[in-house]
């Protein structure tokens, strides 16, 4: 499922699909700005996402095989609720 078909079956429990695309992009959009402040965004009997920092590592270019120094980063994580996982 992709954001265009969220919004087509939220379409179906609201009046227009506009209302429909707005709660989906406001969601998304709330979301990003909370991760951004390395806050943690927890939905119940669905997941959490947050913000993990990377070390700097070392790593190897495939094509030259030359190594090369890797910065520091940020990546998001996902860890799902127990409710939502499917017989695992």
């Amino acid at each position: 499922m992709n954001r265009l078909d969220l919004i087509r079956e939220l379409t179906k429990h609201l009046t227009t699909e506009k209302d429909a695309k707005m709660a989906v992009c406001k969601t998304f959009e709330i979301m990003g700005e909370a991760l951004r402040e390395n806050r943690k965004v927890v939905i119940s009997n669905f997941g959490t996402f947050k913000v993990k920092e990377r070390m700097p590592r070392q790593m190897r270019n495939p094509k030259t095989n030359q190594r090369v120094m890797v910065g520091p980063r940020k990546s998001i994580r996902f860890k799902p609720s127990k409710k939502l996982t499917i017989g695992m």
